[in-house]
């Protein structure tokens, strides 16, 4: 049994985001919540966020077992990008990307054994 959960549109670069998620991958839920409470990125407290609502949903809807749960899988998709314009010297304009993330994490229970 697995339980996920989603958060979309971020207003993070997906980049940046996957540096973060990165560092929790396979972990077990009480120590990535340490690793993200201790980590120094703008990423940081959004993941925890959506690893707080896996933890939740799974407790809730599937009657998981907490202090069990491993991440099995955490990915950042890019979502949609919103594009401005800056003006240049010479009446010219550059375009900056303002990007968006969807950021994935599912939490299964441990394997007894």
């Amino acid at each position: 049994m697995q339980a996920k959960a989603i958060a979309k549109s971020v207003r993070i670069a997906p980049r940046k985001v996957r540096l973060v998620v990165d560092l929790i991958r396979g972990k077990n839920v009480g120590e990535a919540v340490a690793i993200l409470r201790h980590t120094q990125r703008g990423a940081s407290p959004v993941v925890e966020k959506v690893l707080k609502s896996a933890i939740a949903n799974a407790e809730h809807n599937y009657e998981m077992d907490p202090d069990n749960l491993v991440i099995s899988e955490a990915f950042v998709n890019e979502g949609a990008t919103l594009k401005r314009f800056r003006p240049r010297a010479q009446g010219r304009a550059s375009k900056i990307n303002k990007r968006t993330s969807h950021i994935t994490v599912v939490v299964t229970e441990k394997k007894e054994g």
